[in-house]
């Protein structure tokens, strides 16, 4: 596995990059749609290759712990052949959904006691198992497990949690290095940094991640409630320490703009459930706006989805159709809306990386947010 850094855009942080796996090459900045449990939610795995095209996408593990279980995967040689895909998967490390139980889990040093949401079960998630269960899945990148702070969060809190979280990488490390990969190819694991909103954290937090050595690093803890001038200012402490010839991901963010202003800030991943969520509700992005399409002025419109085009649903419906099937509950209208947006999530990191590969990132990222940030 290899990180080439092929350059930066002169008048801010942007980077244009080239990940290797063993599954095939990620162009960095990318987006990862959400596949959380086997599955990117409304598309087969044929239009997610041939429409949308991402080059990696990510898995849950706490989800996949939980269903299909471990011992599926494993007889199935793991997620790649059990869900017939063949590119890049990275999954997280379950931290995040331990965040989402907070009435169902109790943290210690050892790891997280949690109830499980399917069953009522108990379980137990330690950084060792975590390693394990990871490498049962089978990912390309595996994250190491840490506790996502709320927000608002207490300053001793957040202090304690990060130090554990600190803690808890080191197992990780040491699990990770003494059990073998079990499908034939190589898996990378990304510390995560924390620390809440608290600047001094952040950077104590991203001091310590990078001096692991892992070969990527990831943000946490950020698009959980805090404004966004706070999650920015948050990523700039981080990425001015994190080592630059290394990716950097930034967990669960966001909206389009939330992620143009992340990849000036020197940030390569991002995975976020926004574009397949908001799509099944009716919501679609574009370059000069979002749209809801459930309102009344979509329903004699008989222009393309979007005249861009940048998938084949864009151009083969219109507005009116697709009004017209969710107001009739129909799930074709779900699939439609998703294959929109995860395609233009798609197009708009592809075309940031062209405009970093051609120096002017900074004057077209200006112009896409005061052109995004509409409702149309």
């Amino acid at each position: 596995m290899q990180f080439d850094l092929l350059t930066t855009d002169p008048a801010s942080k942007a980077r244009a990059g080239k990940l290797t796996t063993d599954h095939g090459v990620i162009e960095t900045p990318i987006f990862m749609p959400v596949g959380t449990v086997a599955s990117v939610k409304g598309v087969h795995q044929r239009e997610l290759r041939e429409d949308i095209n991402p080059d990696i996408i990510l898995g849950n593990t706490y989800h996949l712990y939980l269903r299909p279980k471990m011992d599926i995967l494993k007889r199935a040689g793991g997620l790649h052949k059990f869900m017939n895909w063949d590119r890049p998967i990275l999954t997280d490390s379950g931290g995040y959904q331990v965040y989402s139980l907070s009435n169902r889990r109790k943290i210690k040093e050892e790891g997280v006691r949690f109830k499980s949401h399917v069953d009522g079960s108990m379980h137990l998630f330690t950084p060792e198992n975590v390693m394990e269960i990871q490498r049962q899945i089978g990912a390309d990148i595996m994250m190491a497990f840490d506790e996502c702070t709320p927000y608002p969060c207490d300053y001793r809190y957040a202090k304690r949690s990060m130090h554990m979280t600190h803690r808890w990488l080191d197992r990780c490390i040491n699990h990770f290095n003494k059990i073998p990969a079990l499908y034939g190819h190589e898996q990378a694991l990304f510390p995560i940094v924390q620390g809440s909103t608290y600047k001094d954290l952040r950077a104590q937090s991203a001091e310590y991640i990078a001096n692991a050595g892992a070969f990527g690093n990831a943000i946490g803890g950020l698009s959980v409630g805090e404004p966004a001038e706070e999650m920015y200012g948050m990523t700039e402490v981080v990425t001015a320490i994190l080592p630059e010839e290394k990716p950097r991901y930034l967990m669960g963010v966001g909206t389009p703009i939330n992620i143009l202003e992340n990849i000036a800030l020197g940030v390569d991943m991002f995975d976020c459930v926004m574009p397949t969520r908001n799509a099944r509700n009716g919501m679609l992005f574009t370059a000069h706006g979002s749209i809801n399409i459930k309102n009344l002025k979509w329903e004699d419109d008989f222009s393309p989805i979007d005249e861009m085009g940048i998938t084949w649903v864009d151009t083969e419906y219109s507005k009116a159709y697709l009004r017209h099937l969710f107001k009739c509950h129909e799930l074709l209208g779900m699939q439609i809306a998703t294959i929109h947006n995860l395609g233009f999530y798609m197009w708009l990191v592809r075309e940031a990386r062209k405009h970093i590969l051609a120096g002017d990132f900074s004057t077209w990222k200006e112009k896409m947010v005061k052109q995004m940030d509409n409702r149309l």
